[in-house]
This record gives structure tokens, sequence and C-alpha cells, in this order.
């Protein structure tokens, strides 16, 4: 029941949120906290790191260990946690803009790493918290206040990057399927290394105005109808790709993870 995980897993006295009629983030919360609670999870043996954004604000509605940091080092501090503690579960909650522009670099370095943190994504494709500017993974051609004619910038696969730069379990959902995020989720925190994991939410707000996208039924059923699991999709011609996009388990692999290898220097000296 939703209830007991609200009673069970969050701060009552910060509720009710702050998100926007029509925002898909309440749905990757529920998530999140539905695959720590079927994982069985000691609260206190979590810890949730967030920076700045709409998605980062859910650091605040959630009773775990809880850091609230500044914009795009989310997985900075997350590493130095993971360093200080390494038997905590370190999940790290960021928007795209957070993780990929400002934050891009600390992505990039956490992947290459290997290091043993579950980061996930809540991709809306735009700056919500700020006004709507256009963000990393906005559509080229699509609308923010900072692009009122349209992007000309090409957008980051944000899971190709990760896989690209180290990163050991790689996913990816969206808001209408929310029980693949909930076993996504389940499988990054199991994964001894780096996870990276992007779920597809909505901005109604800005994104869906500016860009004429209707109300959040209508984004939501866009992405039912876009939506192709990886297996079909690696099946489909260069045309039938076209404005499809693949969700389920992009990539996994094993290597060492590095606060374990960490260890193993200080055991030298």
């Amino acid at each position: 029941m939703v209830s007991q995980l609200i009673d069970k897993y969050f701060r009552t006295e910060c509720l009710p949120h702050i998100w926007c009629p029509g925002c898909g983030n309440g749905i990757v919360l529920r998530a999140i906290v539905k695959a720590i609670d079927n994982l069985g999870l000691n609260k206190d043996d979590v810890c949730i790191v967030s920076g700045i954004g709409c998605s980062s604000r859910a650091s605040g509605y959630l009773d775990f260990n809880t850091v609230h940091t500044t914009h795009g080092r989310a997985l900075a501090f997350a590493t130095g946690i993971k360093f200080s503690n390494p038997n905590l579960h370190v999940i790290v909650i960021t928007g795209d803009g957070d993780c990929t522009a400002i934050g891009g670099n600390h992505l990039i370095h956490a992947a290459r790493r290997n290091i043993d943190i579950t980061t996930i994504v809540f991709n809306n494709n735009i700056y919500g918290m700020t006004g709507g500017q256009y963000s990393p993974t906005t559509p080229t051609g699509e609308k923010g206040t900072t692009a009122p004619y349209g992007n000309i910038d090409y957008n980051f696969d944000m899971c190709q990057l990760a896989k690209s730069a180290g990163a050991t379990y790689v996913s990816r959902s969206t808001v209408y399927a929310a029980n693949m995020i909930i076993k996504q989720v389940e499988e990054g925190i199991k994964n001894k290394g780096f996870s990276f994991i992007e779920t597809l939410t909505i901005c109604p707000t800005y994104y869906g105005r500016k860009n004429k996208k209707g109300d959040a039924v209508d984004m939501i059923n866009y992405l039912k109808d876009a939506a192709v699991n990886i297996s079909l999709y690696e099946k489909l011609s260069e045309e039938e790709k076209e404005g499809k996009i693949p969700i389920g388990e992009i990539y996994r692999t094993t290597r060492p993870e590095y606060t374990e290898k960490y260890e193993e220097i200080i055991k030298l000296f």
C-alpha cells in the first residue's frame, strides 16, 4: 500500500511536495522507495544524495540519511560518503541538467572509477525549477526559455555516455512503465559498481507547454507509444527506429569496484 510506504519511508511533516500538477517525479520517487522496500534494506544503511533541481528536492521528503548538496555536485558528495562508509547503499537522485551539464565531469569520473553508487536521473528534458531553460537532453529543435527559436544543440544519450565512461549497470525506463523503474533500481542497488538509471519523466509546466506537447496524460501517452524494449529495438531497421526510445537494461558488465580497490591500497601502509 502506498500509504504504508509513506509512513515508513517519508518525512510526512515535509509533505505535501512542491512539484507541479502532472509532474512525473512522484512516480519515480515512489518507485525508488518501493525498490528499497522490496530489497528489505535498513533505512540506516541507505544514504540518499541529491543536487539542485526539481528532482533533487526528493531527498528532503525521504526519511533516510540524506544530503541535499550543491548544483551538479551530488556525485562528488556521494563519492566522499561512499569512501567514508563503504557499507552504505549510496543512491544519487539527480536531474538531466544537474547530472550532465554542471555535473557532467563528476558523472564521467564516477562511472570511470566504477564507484558503488546508484545514480537515478529524472530526465524531463529541461531545467524545470529555474524557469524552463533547455538542457543537455533537450531534443534538437525543441524550445526552452533560452532557446525560444528552437535548440540547435545535439542532445546527449545519457545511457551511452554512462556506458562509454565505464558504468557497469546501465538502464532506461519511463514514468509510464513504473514497475520497470522499480526493477531497475533494485538491480542498480544490487550491482557492485557504478549503476546508472535514466528515468524519462515529464514536465507539463515548462517542456510540455513550450513545445505544445499537450497535458500530462498526452505526454505520458507519448512515452508509452515511443518506448520500445531494447531487445525489440535492436531488431528494428534504422527507419523503424526513428522516433522510438529503447528502454530496459542497456548494458551490464563486471569489473573491480573502486572503494574495494582503495581499501586494498590502504592495507599496504
